[in-house]
């Protein structure tokens, strides 16, 4: 199974550190792969979940692809993603999004299928997880 840290959070949801790029190194460096908030401005990559708060680059995004999930915050981010093929995708508060790569991103409490992602299954899923992944802010509970 998949095990996806969300915005970088493993043990617990620690808002000022989410997304910032040494908090997502640190779970990438665990073994986790990261769901990463991504904005673009101006051709300007940031990292954040209400705004662009941390600036990187594509070389940042591209060192780390195979292990990120990211999730464009805005049509300039979407766009900028599937220019340089990397994984993505999009959603508010959809039951279901697709991403770049053919995975079902499921919203908190939805009907899950082999190549779901559960999304915050601590907000109440319960069930058997037969799916692809788990992201979540507590993923190491799922080990």
């Amino acid at each position: 199974m998949k095990l996806i840290s969300h915005r970088g959070n493993i043990r617990d949801k620690i808002i000022k550190l989410e997304n910032s790029p040494g908090y997502i190194d640190k779970a990438l460096n665990e073994g986790y792969d990261v769901e990463v908030d991504i904005w673009c401005k101006n051709n300007s990559l940031y990292l954040g979940h209400d705004y662009g708060q941390y600036l990187i680059d594509l070389d940042w995004l591209l060192r780390r692809s195979t292990k990120l999930w990211c999730h464009a915050k805005n049509g300039e981010a979407l766009y900028y993603m599937w220019k340089h093929n990397l994984h993505f995708f999009w959603h508010q508060k959809d039951d279901f999004t697709l991403t770049s790569r053919g995975f079902i991103w499921t919203y908190p409490k939805g009907l899950l299928y082999s190549n779901s992602i559960c999304v915050l299954p601590e907000l109440g899923y319960i069930g058997k997880f037969d799916c692809y992944g788990i992201c979540s802010d507590y993923i190491e509970n799922y080990k």
